[in-house]
């Protein structure tokens, strides 16, 4: 049995969740985010509460239970409040700007990296060092964070490279003589 699964999904003021033809639609102030459903699942919204019930005993179905419900909750915190995370840039004359619609990120290669921000997506830089990416879309938010994030992960000797806020780096000791 879904420990994840078996709880309703709770809908706050100001969002309409609407369940036709396999798709669960949420609305709120952010936004719209749509969802195909499955055939191992069903799903009902009553009144605030939207609840995700299995169809049979089968392992797909016990498995889509409660990822349907995890996303679906997603779904709603994502159009009622949206999610952020914060990449840090460490490193000698490493910087980020947005330009129009695109994030140009000096890494030390010899060129500039130009990342075409995604529609859905809002990025800012506060500072040169610091890149705030915003969105309704939780998967969509971790995506660009992971993009950005390969072009120069974070390195073990000097800590040099692009790491998500808050994020402790396993350091390593230097060669010895």
């Amino acid at each position: 049995m879904s420990r994840v699964g078996k709880y309703p999904v709770e809908i706050p003021a100001g969002v309409t969740v609407a369940v036709a033809n396999g798709v669960i639609t949420a609305k709120g102030k952010l936004g719209e985010l749509q969802l195909p459903l499955t055939d191992h699942v069903d799903v009902s919204a009553e009144g605030n509460k939207v609840s995700v019930q299995p169809r049979g005993n089968a392992a797909q179905a016990r498995m889509m239970w409660g990822t349907t419900r995890a996303n679906i909750a997603n779904m709603v915190k994502g159009v009622s409040v949206g999610y952020s995370k914060t990449l840090e840039i460490t490193g000698t004359g490493y910087r980020a700007a947005v330009q129009g619609t695109n994030l140009v990120v000096n890494l030390g290669f010899s060129h500039d990296v130009v990342y075409p921000i995604p529609a859905g997506i809002k990025v800012t830089c506060e500072k040169p060092t610091s890149i705030k990416v915003e969105g309704v879309d939780k998967r969509q938010v971790g995506q660009v964070c992971a993009e950005l994030r390969t072009w120069r992960p974070p390195e073990p000797y000097k800590g040099k490279g692009v790491k998500f806020e808050g994020e402790a780096i396993r350091r390593k000791e230097g060669k010895k003589k």
